[in-house]
């Protein structure tokens, strides 16, 4: 435990030094994040430098490296898995930044890259881990196996948490602070579920979830309104691509949903508002994804940053602490 507790502390005095220098970099290659010109608030947030993900990228890995012991191949590949989709996100910003618009890849494309690296570690969970089909069920100590439909399953999984964090991606500090909290209640449920009796494996990926933890954590110093740096989707995807594949190879994507209402939350309202628009023209948000109607309501961003991480801890202890009574 004291390399997950190292691993914390590297990887977020890491952050904190390394972020300053992608800011001064990304000043000089004029890499600043265009607004959406129907989000009025946030008008004055254009020109911020933009892909922070790199630095956290570069200080989780660097700090897992430094502590990651024996040949865990699932640490290793959720870390690949985690670059990959950073690489997608980081062709999208350079796009967003070179043309000078907030929109980047097409949907078509950034979906198409997604559902590609999606299906290849979706493959590799069902014919290539110890996972294979099986999911553990929340709070009844059970697993179900879903044979082949698994790989679709995961598929889902991966284009979900991919989607879902870089929807939640849209005020100053709120992707960091819901993920820092995601993931220590991930790391916290993998503790109890393994009664505090982790195999190497499982150590291992608990120090890369913690290396992220800190990563975000030096993150959000730079990153907390007012933003000096935004992640960009270089660094949402990225998160979201660790989320997926920390969740599917560990076989608990179904607690993972409860850890992640919040995405759900982000997800569902923009979809929700996109097909109620189409069938009779009006909206039920004044704007989604859920945050910005938040905003529109007049609550700061500040508060909504707030009541979303506290969300997220309060359906992480709940978690915990069913999984304590009924493991």
């Amino acid at each position: 435990m004291i390399r997950v507790i190292l691993g914390f502390i590297i990887s977020t005095l890491l952050s904190v030094v390394l972020m300053p220098f992608v800011i001064k970099i990304a000043d000089k290659f004029k890499a600043k994040q265009p607004i959406l010109h129907y989000v009025e608030k946030h008008s004055a947030k254009s020109g911020t430098p933009t892909m922070g993900g790199i630095g956290i990228l570069v200080s989780a890995c660097l700090a897992f490296l430094i502590f990651f012991r024996g040949s865990s191949s699932i640490a290793l590949v959720c870390l690949t898995v985690a670059f990959g989709y950073g690489g997608i996100g980081f062709v999208d910003d350079l796009l967003k930044v070179h043309f000078k618009h907030n929109e980047g890849l097409s949907a078509k494309w950034k979906l198409f890259l997604q559902f590609i690296v999606a299906t290849v570690v979706s493959l590799y969970a069902y014919f290539g881990s110890e996972t294979g089909g099986t999911v553990k069920l929340p709070f009844s100590g059970a697993s179900v196996d879903f044979s082949y439909f698994a790989i679709a399953y995961y598929v889902f999984i991966f284009l979900g948490y991919t989607n879902a964090v870089n929807l939640t991606d849209g005020l100053d500090g709120l992707a960091s602070s819901v993920t820092i909290a995601f993931l220590t209640s991930f790391t916290l449920l993998v503790g109890v579920l393994a009664s505090f009796d982790m195999t190497e494996e499982q150590t291992n990926q608990v120090l890369l979830c913690a290396c992220f933890i800190g990563a975000l954590c030096g993150f959000l110093c730079y990153n907390k309104f007012p933003a000096r740096i935004f992640m960009g989707d270089t660094g949402s995807l990225a998160l979201g691509g660790l989320l997926a594949s920390i969740s599917v190879l560990s076989g608990l994507s179904l607690f993972s949903a409860i850890l992640g209402i919040i995405y759900i939350a982000s997800a569902l309202s923009v979809i929700i508002q996109v097909v109620w628009y189409k069938r009779t023209k009006k909206r039920v948000f004044l704007m989604a994804p859920l945050h910005h109607h938040f905003e529109k309501k007049g609550i700061h961003e500040n508060r909504i940053v707030s009541a979303y991480t506290l969300v997220t801890i309060i359906f992480g202890a709940f978690t915990i602490l069913l999984s304590l009574i009924f493991r």
